[in-house]
């Protein structure tokens, strides 16, 4: 396995800058943001510290694969992550087409993975979302067979707040909800960036998973998430989930690391392992979030050895 970190938490910085600081702290690779121009109003949404564009219409990632071997740091994945299941078809069209270069410079770059959500009109239910998922995706899927790469789809259900309840804007969110899309888009190319928090505050077994579909692991992300069981016994579970959940880094949640790195070492993952840090305690400065980057570390370390 390789340890690295995912370049959101880090938008004020350049490639340059954040691989260097990737190198200074000892990780082996970096999951990068990839979003288009534009301003986004979700947290850690619009980072772009990759121009895919300009790789694809140059047919070149040197500055890119350069900086890597300047660093020795590599990239686990490109990210990008909208609603392509959104209401707004005009925007999944164009959200689409944006993946779809995103995938044509991971295969310039000889970058295996990228990364993404599945997306969802969060109004309807999951079973009047899948004739749309699936006529989004099946091109999609086709279009990363076609260039050799591979997308891990994240299982956050993003269904945090007012406006994304009550059924959140990702799809991808149970082992239920994967058995059917892998049943219905079979590929080989079509798999998980799989976040143990996500099952936690679900009231869901975060290590099952990780035996069942070893096959579709393609990326990992390290965040923790600690559940405030009074506040959950006052408000329950059909509260909006950020009443009762709060993200942490690794380590300082209910997550059992030891546990979980055990369950992916019998499994034989060897792919990256990207902390995600969206812990507000380190969010004030930039300097706070370089130290919970040598922090997730420092602890991490402890099960991907360098």
């Amino acid at each position: 396995m390789k340890l690295g970190f995912v370049s959101a938490i880090l938008p004020e910085l350049s490639l340059r800058e954040v691989l260097q600081l990737a190198s200074q702290c000892g990780y082996d690779c970096v999951e990068l943001m990839c979003w288009p121009a534009g301003k986004a109003e979700r947290r850690y949404a619009g980072v772009s510290h990759v121009d895919v564009a300009e790789i694809v219409r140059t047919g070149s990632a040197s500055r890119l694969t350069d900086l890597c071997e300047e660093f020795n740091v590599s990239a686990s994945a490109l990210g990008y992550y909208p609603n392509l299941l959104d209401a707004d078809t005009a925007a999944t069209a164009a959200a689409a087409e944006h993946l779809k270069l995103v995938m044509d410079a991971a295969a310039i770059a000889g970058i295996e993975c990228v990364t993404s959500f599945v997306g969802r009109d969060y109004r309807r239910s999951v079973d009047d979302n899948w004739p749309r998922f699936l006529e989004v995706w099946r091109p999609l899927i086709e279009h990363a067979e076609s260039r050799n790469v591979r997308i891990g789809i994240e299982n956050c259900p993003m269904s945090f707040s007012a406006d994304e309840w009550p059924g959140g804007k990702n799809l991808a969110t149970t082992p239920a909800i994967w058995r059917r899309m892998f049943a219905d888009i079979p590929s080989a190319h079509f798999g998980l960036n799989y976040d143990p928090s996500h099952l936690i505050w679900q009231q869901m077994d975060y290590l099952k998973p990780i035996r069942e579909f070893a096959d579709r692991f393609f990326h990992v992300h390290a965040k923790d998430v600690r559940i405030d069981r009074q506040r959950l016994d006052d408000v329950g579970i059909m509260a909006h989930p950020a009443e009762y959940h709060t993200p942490k880094l690794p380590g300082m949640g209910d997550v059992d690391w030891g546990q979980f790195f055990s369950a992916l070492t019998d499994s034989v993952y060897d792919g990256p392992v990207c902390v995600e840090v969206e812990d507000r305690a380190y969010e004030g400065t930039l300097d706070d979030r370089r130290k919970s980057l040598v922090q997730s570390h420092t602890f991490l370390r402890n099960y991907v050895p360098a």
